[in-house]
């Protein structure tokens, strides 16, 4: 009688024949999930370094006469960076109306007013030069100019994507952590329904034509906005990280981004001007929200749908309110993404696993976060940023829920997560 040790005609059991084939089919299960499907494009140039602002007239050369620059309160104008863009708007010829006033939370009303300021100027060409809520919001415009809608219930409330032609931007960064000036995102705040949501349009000529990043532009933010713009960074990387079960490329360059994030903020926290840590932060923002790390996975969002809406009713610092709502969502969903919060523990926070369950792994690491922002100085509550008991239903009712996570929440969760986070 044959058996399952009798050779196959290759020479190997046939039980172990049977065994490999069902590995082989395992594998490639795995894989089919790993790679996803996706397509990818970035067509933002970036230019990096101290003497970046030198390649503008080069850029500019490409765009037709009349600019409209775009920029926040007024500290361009302090720290010579305003001058410096104009002389170079001048050299080549443009014909400048300005934008100014952007707010941290750009409003719907404020888009509103920037849209008339350039259909009043003919725009060709709208430079953004600030933070990322400045280039969020340029964004906004440049897909609102030409558009015979509202732009608030086209762009926010339908979530509809441009039927119109839309302005080409640049983006001139004094400020790091969203990954404004190298995707399509564009957050925009309305106070009449006490909601703040970004839309990430799908089309890649929405991005920025050109960035132009020098780290020294950085040096002169208040401390508060340097930490809050690490953790926003910080925040990006874990919103892609978390999610999926997957073996696949963007974990382990997430894993890269958020060690080296960590390391450099320390720096720069005890020295502000040290420009190798600027540098390296400048350069980890960008990476964090290019699209990049996003490919071929599920995202969660759901510590940026509730900080947004917490941020809709506060006006709070966007990495405040991100820094805030954080660890109590996390240790919220810890047991169902409990693999990918234990080798976070270990691979990011350097967590030793011996000896302890894979709970207490994952629970170490969320308290060495927990450890590094404090040392940051960070919000970690919602009401060191403003919030109050009466604000939490707003909060709740602002929240828009993903299902990309490894939890989808109900609104009573979100609530119950929410009243932790105060």
């Amino acid at each position: 009688m044959k058996t399952f040790r009798q050779r196959s005609n290759r020479g190997l059991p046939c039980l172990e024949v049977f065994l490999l084939i069902r590995q082989i089919r395992k594998i490639f299960k795995r894989r089919k999930r790993m790679l996803g499907n996706f397509s990818y494009c970035n067509p933002t140039k970036l230019y990096f370094g101290e003497k970046a602002l030198g390649k503008l007239g080069t850029e500019l050369k490409k765009y037709g006469p009349n600019v409209v620059l775009v920029y926040g309160g007024g500290s361009i104008k302090k720290n010579g960076i305003y001058d410096e863009v104009m002389d170079i708007l001048k050299a080549e010829g443009k014909q400048v109306a300005e934008i100014s006033g952007v707010m941290p939370n750009p409003t719907s009303d404020k888009l509103r007013e920037g849209v008339a300021i350039a259909r009043a100027h003919r725009a060709d060409f709208l430079l953004a030069v600030g933070g990322g809520s400045v280039c969020d919001y340029t964004k906004a415009v440049s897909v609102a100019v030409n558009c015979d809608e509202d732009p608030w219930e086209k762009y926010y409330v339908k979530f509809e994507e441009p039927s119109c032609e839309t302005l080409p931007v640049g983006c001139v960064l004094t400020m790091v952590g969203t990954g404004s000036e190298m995707n399509a995102g564009a957050v925009i705040t309305d106070h009449a329904s006490k909601m703040k949501i970004g839309h990430v349009f799908r089309d890649e000529k929405i991005m920025p034509r050109f960035a132009i990043l020098n780290p020294r532009y950085t040096m002169t933010l208040p401390h508060r906005q340097m930490v809050a713009g690490c953790y926003d960074i910080f925040s990006h990387i874990c919103e892609q990280y978390f999610s999926g079960e997957d073996d696949n490329t963007s974990d382990y360059i997430s894993e890269g981004l958020m060690r080296s994030l960590i390391h450099s903020s320390r720096i720069a926290n005890g020295n502000p001007e040290d420009y190798e840590a600027r540098s390296n932060i400048m350069w980890t923002a960008t990476w964090a929200l290019n699209t990049l790390v996003a490919k071929g996975k599920k995202t969660d969002w759901m510590v940026h749908m509730i900080g947004q809406a917490a941020g809709a009713v506060t006006d709070a610092t966007h990495g405040m309110t991100l820094s805030a709502v954080s660890l109590p969502y996390y240790r919220f969903i810890l047991d169902a993404g409990l693999p990918k919060f234990t080798r976070f523990a270990k691979n990011v926070w350097e967590v030793s696993a011996d000896g302890k369950s894979d709970r207490e792994v994952a629970e170490e690491g969320l308290r060495a976060m927990e450890a590094w922002m404090r040392e940051l100085g960070l919000a970690m509550s919602l009401s060191e940023i403003g919030a109050t008991e009466d604000m939490i239903e707003d909060i709740v009712k602002g929240t828009i829920i993903l299902k990309g996570g490894y939890r989808v929440l109900t609104k009573e969760e979100i609530r119950e997560i929410v009243k932790m986070s105060m």
